[in-house]
């Protein structure tokens, strides 16, 4: 415990370390409002400038709250960015399940379409997984080391000794391997080489799983239909 505590102390007094960049996430929010914006009108809901500006207007509070030290009220607009997030995704999605049986879009748009939704599966539900381990980006900053969280990381298994010998001594995971966790949900179905540790992960994977599932089994079937 006290040598946490020097370790947080030397960690925070450090001016050469930075805590856990926040425009991962940031640029993240605004690709998927700007793959909103490219999909069809049939698997849209409203004036395509709508959602956009939906995120875009709790986007912009959100940035100001984190940098003017204001860290609830940015946990709070940050969970509101990725509930309105994941709203979009699952609407579009059951948009897309409705308009396959008729035929609304073509071959290239339908393939376009879910390409879409598949890549804003990935960065919505690595949007959740950043937000809610460990407490979030602002309670990982203030930790010496990252040793606790809903996902067992390979290098939370490492010893002092090794993450010095690949320069992780200061390792602590960032919006980058949040991404990477999502992905492979996305592709495998399930996690690779992060085991998952808590319920609730499990559950919002076990969702992400079965929206990309949905997004490939629809495709498949389209593609069968068209043969």
């Amino acid at each position: 415990m006290l040598k946490d505590s020097l370790a947080l102390l030397m960690r925070v007094g450090d001016p050469a370390i930075d805590p856990e960049p926040r425009w991962p996430a940031f640029i993240a929010v605004l690709g998927v409002g700007g793959i909103y914006m490219g999909l069809p009108d049939a698997l849209t809901f409203g004036p395509h400038w709508l959602f956009p500006s939906l995120v875009l207007a709790l986007l912009i509070p959100t940035a100001a709250s984190h940098h003017t030290g204001r860290h609830r009220l940015n946990a709070l607009l940050g969970f509101l960015v990725d509930g309105l997030l994941t709203v979009g995704l699952v609407v579009s999605v059951i948009l897309l399940i409705g308009a396959l049986p008729m035929h609304k879009q073509g071959p290239v748009a339908l393939l376009l379409s879910a390409a879409s939704l598949w890549a804003t599966n990935i960065l919505v539900f690595a949007l959740w997984y950043w937000r809610l381990d460990a407490g979030g980006p602002h309670q990982r900053d203030r930790r010496a080391v990252h040793a606790d969280g809903a996902f067992l990381f390979p290098q939370m298994t490492m010893s002092e000794e090794a993450l010095k010998q690949v320069g992780q001594q200061d390792w602590s995971p960032n919006f980058a391997d949040y991404l990477f966790l999502a992905f492979n949900t996305s592709t495998a179905f399930s996690p690779t080489d992060v085991p998952v540790l808590t319920r609730w992960a499990k559950i919002l994977m076990m969702l992400q799983s079965l929206i990309s599932l949905l997004i490939i089994a629809l495709l498949a079937a389209r593609a069968v239909n068209m043969l």
